[in-house]
């Protein structure tokens, strides 16, 4: 049987047509012999002797002429079967034509009972050789045992894909409908959700698929985090729209996104106001090819703007995008432009803004990896708070309609050089907006993204797909958590709402233990949190500490000082901005020790002209 499954498909197909020719030959042996009630009817089998010659000839062209080596095995279903009735139709009709050209003696039963035994030995060799597959696909020890929540279509042909991989082997669905309770559906029970825990133990299953599209968002979500509370790891099928995209429904089986992991509704920022601030507007998005720029992007096709300028100083990641985005851009015919480039060139920048005619600028060009810029300060300061004053300078001169910077939570009261430098951007931005004419400067601060590149939930996938342990800093550590799309539209929104030398936040609910983050992915994956004391559990949690300038905790204002904005879970800080003269001196500071690579310089301008700037003191964590 292994033979079979590594022959080639040609090989299979001479294979299958050896069989049925095999078939051939017995069921007319067998119809002879069922006819004359006679087990070995010698007499009778000479005088079919000219007809099995002809036979031997005639039938293998009939099977290949109807299909039947194309068959496979684990397609045999109403389809298959009618191509075997109308191949053995075939050979009765044949072999009635053969007994009346060559006048032979014989009953003309025997045709007709030899037609119905080809299509009896043909579907049972099928049926059989099916089971026979299963049985050693369920043998494979790769072959994990996988249950199917949804009995309905989807599910079905989802049950049906699994059966051809050798990776996952359906043994029963679950469904809420309760006339489906107890019956069998494509060859497997259907039971009651309340009996989960009992079936995962008795049939060793190491994960649930949910197989129903049609689910709301809503229902989803509750549904999952049912789920996730049993020893399991739980896929999830996308929606109808997703399964039209062109992929198998095997293949579209995704592992639980992160973002279903918020503790909190997804906040909902659909408005007219996005669509009428960028409809018909070049838009320059710097930074274009990292997780937020490339998002920003995405979203603003939906916008139809009249062209996107993607600036990004990676060319891998500039190439990425820019093949994205170029199908859809075409076809909503929105103009797109790839400027190879750091914000750091002033000439680059300037050239770029003024040949595509600019409009709008979102910023979102930074370093933020918060250990890496702690040991490289200097670059750090360079390509955040210098490509920060050259954006904005010529956003200025340029006389734009909008620049939105894209901060973040660690920009408040920073304990990192990643956070002051991105204080110092904010500050340099309402300066500047001081003295704009035409141009509307606003920030936006988020707090951590999920998914993003260097975000910590990628981090523990990985870690828990190697068997663990998953790091954690600290066990009293806590975070503001938002998705990619909530991050980009935020962005998108206070472009719309921008009034002038604005911070807004998004109101993302209370921040989050990171250690419980840990802890629910673990769950997720089907695995059990080790106990430190018992050595009970399959992933342990190990504490490494903070790094440097890492808080316990984020802030999101500087001041408690907030005022509304027309939507309701977005809000604006109204902050104290420095005097001109203090940016300048700030600005002079900076860019004197970076033209020194003095870090030391560096960082005592930080710690005299960033309000609430402090070194974390770090701990050391056992675990």
């Amino acid at each position: 049987m292994q033979l079979l499954l590594k022959m080639s498909r040609s090989k299979k197909k001479l294979v299958f047509l050896a069989a049925d020719t095999a078939a051939m030959v017995v069921s007319l042996y067998l119809a002879v012999a069922l006819r004359y009630g006679n087990l070995i009817p010698i007499d009778m089998l000479r005088q079919s002797f000219d007809l099995l010659s002809v036979m031997m000839i005639v039938g293998p062209l009939i099977i290949i002429f109807c299909g039947l080596p194309r068959i496979k095995l684990h397609a045999i279903e109403s389809e298959a079967t009618m191509r075997i009735v109308l191949t053995a139709a075939a050979l009765a009709l044949a072999a009635i034509v053969v007994s009346y050209m060559l006048k032979l003696s014989g009953p003309r039963s025997v045709p007709l009972i030899f037609g119905a035994m080809f299509f009896l030995l043909a579907l049972s060799m099928r049926v059989f050789g099916l089971y026979a597959l299963r049985y050693v696909g369920q043998r494979n020890a790769t072959c994990v045992p996988v249950i199917i929540y949804g009995a309905g279509a989807a599910g079905i042909q989802l049950a049906s894909a699994l059966r051809q991989s050798v990776e996952a082997r359906p043994v029963l669905f679950v469904d809420d409908n309760l006339n489906l309770d107890n019956i069998m559906i494509a060859g497997l029970p259907v039971r009651s959700p309340k009996e989960l825990p009992k079936l995962i133990k008795r049939h060793g299953v190491a994960r649930v698929l949910l197989a129903i599209p049609s689910l709301s968002d809503q229902r989803r979500s509750a549904l999952i985090s049912k789920l996730r509370t049993l020893p399991v790891e739980v896929k999830v099928l996308p929606s109808f729209i997703d399964l039209m995209s062109g992929r198998s429904i095997e293949t579209s089986l995704r592992s639980v996104q992160p973002d279903e992991m918020l503790d909190r509704d997804i906040v909902e920022l659909d408005t007219p106001e996005i669509a009428a601030a960028y409809s018909g507007r070049t838009v320059m998005v710097t930074g274009a090819g990292g997780s937020i720029g490339s998002e920003l992007c995405r979203q603003l096709m939906n916008c139809r703007p009249a062209c996107v300028v993607l600036f990004e100083q990676s060319e891998f990641a500039l190439y990425s995008i820019e093949r994205e985005l170029a199908p859809v851009a075409r076809a909503i015919s929105v103009s797109l432009v790839a400027r190879l480039g750091s914000v750091t060139n002033r000439a680059n920048v300037e050239r770029t803004v003024k040949s595509n005619g600019v409009e709008i600028i979102l910023h979102a060009a930074a370093y933020k990896h918060v250990p890496l810029v702690e040991c490289n300060e200097i670059e750090g300061a360079r390509n955040n708070v210098i490509g920060t004053k050259i954006v904005a300078d010529v956003a200025e001169k340029a006389g734009i309609e909008r620049f939105i910077l894209v901060s973040t939570d660690k920009a408040v009261r920073p304990t990192n050089i990643m956070g002051a430098t991105k204080r110092m951007a904010e500050l340099i931005v309402q300066d500047i907006q001081t003295r704009a004419e035409a141009t509307k400067f606003a920030m936006v601060r988020f707090g951590n993204v999920l998914g993003s590149s260097g975000s910590v939930l990628p981090l523990f996938q990985k870690q828990i797909e190697e068997g663990g342990p998953v790091t954690v800093t600290h066990p009293e550590v806590t975070r503001f958590f938002m998705t990619i799309p909530e991050a980009a539209r935020l962005v998108l929104l206070a472009g719309a709402f921008a009034k002038g030398g604005d911070v807004f936040v998004l109101d993302m609910g209370k921040p989050q233990r990171i250690i419980e983050i840990a802890k629910r992915m673990i769950k997720l994956s089907g695995r059990e949190v080790k106990d430190p004391e018992t050595g009970k559990g399959d992933i342990g949690i190990e504490f490494t500490g903070l790094r440097p300038g890492e808080k316990l905790y984020e802030e999101l204002l500087v001041t408690d000082a907030l005022a509304a904005t027309p939507h309701h879970k977005i809000l604006r800080a109204e902050e104290t901005p420095l005097s001109q003269i203090e940016v300048a001196s700030l600005l002079r500071d900076t860019q004197t020790a970076i033209s020194n690579d003095d870090a030391l310089a560096l960082r005592r301008t930080i710690e005299i002209r960033v309000d609430g700037y402090h070194q974390q003191i770090l701990e050391s964590v056992t675990a």
